[in-house]
């Protein structure tokens, strides 16, 4: 089936069309604040001005036409209520428009079966991190069921807030990642509880560590300690599920670092670990747009009324089907 998705949670406005599970077409565009977090409404309207462009240049790239579109999906939640509505009112407009079906489609959710779709993985075990979320994932019967995860803020949200505290423009984690091959390990604050994990004294005194070590040390430091936290309460759900499959996803998916430390981990265990490339661990639509045609396939259907913006939707809420 020939599906659009429209992803539009926090501050990129992707626009995917895929075929089944070949993806003809993946364009976004990022609102980028130069030395601050993302403010909702700003974005939201940053959204609205590039929606247009972004699925005008998607289409065209695909080599489809509008009409030829079968299906039209959207990021659901979770995310900005503001940034979620801009993709809820454009999906609405096309799949009227066209007359044709419309899902709504969970973010995290979207994460999760792009990377597992396009390498081809069976039942893995998820580690999904990106910049609100941070979690250890496992299918179970009909259902991601969530074993660890963050109990304050994502590690995205954590690699971003030092970069801000640096005075760093957008782009912080490539930016952090560079810097840290220069530096050399300081204490940290390590919180891992059970299969949780804890980062906000770990942001708290790596911002005070700035005022008076080298910023390559305290990036190098922050990304040992933290990813060594997630490494730490990955391996204790392997051990349990003993899965032979590993993927890694969302936007942090794409530290070369971290994906390092996973696999050396893993490779005891027999396990393999599986990362996408980097476009499709960035927020985009071509995620959504294949999570949809999933859905559908598997007789998940939706009505014009159901479509709404839901901000606090947890991975876990959704049954999988298929």
């Amino acid at each position: 089936m020939k599906c659009i998705g429209i992803e539009s949670s926090a501050h990129t406005m992707g626009v995917g069309v895929v075929d089944g599970r070949r993806v003809l077409s993946n364009e976004r565009s990022t609102y980028k604040p130069r030395y601050s977090g993302i403010h909702p409404r700003k974005a939201a309207d940053f959204l609205s001005r590039e929606f247009e462009p972004v699925l005008k240049k998607a289409v065209g790239k695909s080599g489809l036409e509008l009409e030829d579109i079968e299906l039209v999906s959207f990021t659901m939640g979770p995310g900005l209520g503001a940034c979620l509505k801009v993709g809820l009112i454009g999906a609405k407009m096309l799949a009227q428009m066209l007359d044709v079906p419309i899902l709504g489609v969970n973010h995290a959710l979207a994460h999760i079966e792009i990377a597992r779709t396009l390498n081809e993985c069976k039942n893995p075990l998820v580690v999904y991190v990106s910049g609100g979320n941070t979690q250890i994932i496992v299918l179970e019967k009909d259902r991601y069921r969530v074993m660890g995860e963050t109990l304050d803020i994502g590690l995205g949200n954590l690699i971003d807030s030092v970069g801000r505290s640096m005075g760093l423009k957008h782009a912080h984690g490539s930016v952090i990642e560079e810097i840290a091959k220069k530096g050399r390990y300081i204490p940290l604050p390590y919180s891992v509880k059970g299969m949780d994990l804890v980062f906000t004294g770990l942001l708290t005194e790596a911002q005070s560590k700035l005022e008076n070590h080298r910023r390559e040390d305290v990036c190098y430091s922050l990304q040992e300690t933290a990813f060594s936290m997630l490494v730490e309460a990955t391996e204790r759900a392997l051990a349990l599920t003993k899965r032979k499959e590993m993927v890694l996803c969302g936007g942090v998916a794409q530290n070369r670092r971290l994906q390092v430390m996973l696999r050396v981990m893993a490779k005891p265990h027999g396990c393999k670990l599986f990362v996408t490339e980097g476009q499709f661990n960035a927020d985009n639509g071509a995620m959504i747009a294949l999570t949809a045609n999933l859905m559908y396939e598997a007789g998940v259907r939706m009505k014009l009324s159901e479509c709404k913006a839901v901000q606090k939707m947890r991975v876990d809420e959704v049954e999988v089907k298929w």
